[in-house]
């Protein structure tokens, strides 16, 4: 996989510009890579509404559960599809607002100096294999290009919003991803 580092972008990508992205705080390091799940509606697949969440388009008459979501200011810098489509909505360089209240270690919002990876999925099932072919060669990538990131760097949305997020969740194989990347 090939990450320009001059736009920020994976060519292996499609690429979906989000407006809920801005610029990262001056001098900041980049060093931190969370992983989430998503689904919408929730435990279903596939579908537009993912794309629709992150670029402010999402119908709340589509699905009853959109009604109470549709209004969120909300992106990732990529999804992985349980298909292995990447779809790319914000640049690296750039703040994605994925991490929302969150902490790692010290620091307290996790967005400033993290790179956000959505993995299509729920809680309670196990990811695809292409999904983790897909993250570990993203994440090889991303290893590539911004340094600070290491294997101990590399944490679920759960790590950094304990009690308030759960994902990925229980059935991703954190084990398969860091024999992975050793």
């Amino acid at each position: 996989m090939n990450i320009d580092r001059h736009s920020g972008l994976l060519a292996e990508a499609r690429h979906l510009p989000s407006p809920n992205q801005d610029e990262r705080p001056e001098g900041g390091p980049i060093d931190l890579l969370v992983i989430h799940g998503i689904s919408l509606p929730p435990g279903e697949f596939g579908g537009p509404w993912i794309d629709r969440l992150f670029t402010n388009q999402l119908d709340p008459d589509a699905h009853p559960y959109f009604t109470g979501i549709h209004q969120l200011r909300v992106s990732s810098h990529l999804l992985i599809r349980r298909d292995g489509e990447i779809v790319q909505y914000v640049p690296f360089q750039k703040r994605a607002w994925h991490a929302g209240l969150s902490c790692f270690g010290d620091r307290e919002r996790c967005n400033d100096f993290s790179i956000g990876i959505e993995l299509e999925g729920t809680d309670d099932q196990a990811y695809e294999d292409i999904q983790y072919r897909q993250l570990i060669q993203v994440t090889q990538a991303l290893m590539r290009t911004y340094p600070l990131i290491k294997v101990n760097h590399i944490v679920g949305h759960n790590d950094i919003a304990p009690g308030r997020k759960t994902d990925p969740g229980p059935h991703f194989d954190w084990q398969r991803l860091r024999q992975a990347l050793a």
